[in-house]
Order: structure tokens, then sequence, then C-alpha cells
């Protein structure tokens, strides 16, 4: 069963800022950045239960290519995603953050 997909307004935030670090580094990267972010979101979306627990209910799934995590929950019927954040993150930063973007 395909879910309904989501967003919270600050995973905006985290691709726009991912896109403009590897736009910077290499043209078109930036477009490839976005391209993989996106099919990782929808294949979350397709099988949402394939991705781990890592926080609570936050399950995590890593971009191919990019050292990026999609980070989301299943809230029936949908798939919202709270992060798209750096993997060289602290993880307790990550938690904060993912705890933070529920609270908004």
């Amino acid at each position: 069963m395909i879910h309904d997909l989501s967003f919270v307004p600050e995973v905006e935030d985290d691709a726009i800022a991912g896109y403009h670090w590897y736009e910077q580094k290499a043209p078109g990267l930036g477009e490839e950045f976005l391209r993989v972010f996106y099919a990782s979101a929808s294949e979350a979306a397709r099988d949402p239960l394939h991705s781990p627990k890592v926080y609570g209910e936050f399950r995590r799934r890593l971009l191919r290519r990019f050292p990026y995590a999609l980070y989301y929950r299943i809230e029936e019927p949908t798939v919202v995603v709270y992060g798209l954040l750096h993997c060289a993150r602290s993880p307790l930063l990550i938690r904060g953050t993912l705890i933070d973007r529920t609270a908004g």
C-alpha cells in the first residue's frame, strides 16, 4: 500500500541547504541531491516499514550517494517526513531536532 507523503516545513530548509552546498561543490550536484532526496521520500511512502526505527517511532532512511538521512514517522495513512539531516550530526542533536519539529 502506498501511503500519502507529507513534509514538515523545516524539511524544505534542509533540502535547500543541502542543494546549495552541493551545487557550490559542482554544478548539477545539487540537482542530483534533490533527485535522490525525492526518490528516497517516495520509497519511504511505498514501503515505510523497510527502514528501521531509530528514535521512538522515527524511522531513518539513508540517501544513496549522499551522507544524509531522511527521518520520518508513519501517521496513518501518511508518511510524515520530519528531517533531511546530515549523518555526521550528533545523534543527540538529531533527536532534539526531531522532537522540536514534532512540537511545532
